[in-house]
């Protein structure tokens, strides 16, 4: 733990002497590093994904620097610093976990998350329960937290089943619409089935984002080997049938899965 700190001490020094040195650190503000901060949370998200230890490493040292920028700047226009960053959090920790900290009894992690929501309620001034996502995050984050927070109310579904039938559902209606061709209210229909496809991944507990991704993997590896392959027999892609396509495609879903 020393060693960590002292680490930190130095990585707090380095930041510090940039910003009186550096010219592009000295011309950086809060909002000029926001969209680098956004970046460098994806750069982690994927070494996660990747289960690529050395690069979550990496990345989150990137993250820790991000942290550290924001702190500098706050502290050198008095707004806030370090102690007052590490107080304020340490202190809705303690106010968030009373099972640890007081004498509330929970059993399950569940039970955590939803005493926290709860806790989180009654400190807003807002108390409505959706009142305080942020706008800027993500639809599909946005839409997985729309529905833990409902959740925390008892807004949900009691069994999968249900869900997966709420999905059929949402199918049904996008059809009807498609058949009426009528962009808007397609729109609307495709929106809520998504909405219903990302409830059912949070019901049976799997990332939609995750799931996503591996898909996402999982066709780029089987359409390039398709290319190689295509490539390799001398033939064109954009002149092949989709028939003569899905040959190829289906050989490479032997080779990835």
């Amino acid at each position: 733990m020393k060693k960590g700190i002292k680490e930190l001490e130095r990585l707090i020094s380095i930041v510090k002497e940039l910003r009186e040195k550096c010219p592009w650190d000295k011309k950086q503000t809060t909002e000029s590093l926001r969209t680098l901060t956004i970046e460098e949370v994806y750069e982690l998200s994927e070494a996660i994904t990747n289960r690529n230890n050395k690069n979550i490493e990496e990345e989150l040292g990137d993250l820790l620097l991000h942290v550290l920028f924001y702190t500098q700047i706050g502290s050198e226009k008095k707004i806030f610093n370090l102690e007052s960053i590490c107080k304020k959090i340490s202190k809705k920790l303690i106010e968030r976990h009373p099972h640890i900290y007081g004498t509330r009894k929970v059993k399950t992690a569940e039970e955590v998350k939803e005493n926290w929501e709860s806790i989180k309620r009654k400190k807003r001034k807002n108390k409505g329960t959706l009142s305080n996502i942020p706008k800027t995050i993500p639809p599909m984050v946005k839409a997985m937290r729309i529905q833990e927070k409902v959740k925390s109310v008892g807004f949900d579904w009691d069994k999968k089943e249900e869900v997966i039938e709420k999905v059929y559902e949402e199918i049904k209606e996008l059809k009807e619409e498609l058949k009426l061709n009528d962009e808007k209210k397609t729109k609307q229909e495709l929106g809520d089935l998504i909405f219903s496809v990302i409830n059912m991944a949070r019901f049976i507990n799997i990332d939609p984002e995750e799931a996503l991704e591996s898909t996402n993997i999982k066709f780029i590896n089987r359409f390039q080997y398709m290319e190689e392959k295509i490539t390799k027999d001398k033939k064109n892609l954009k002149e092949m049938s989709l028939n003569e396509m899905n040959k190829y495609w289906n050989s490479s879903k032997k080779i990835h899965g």
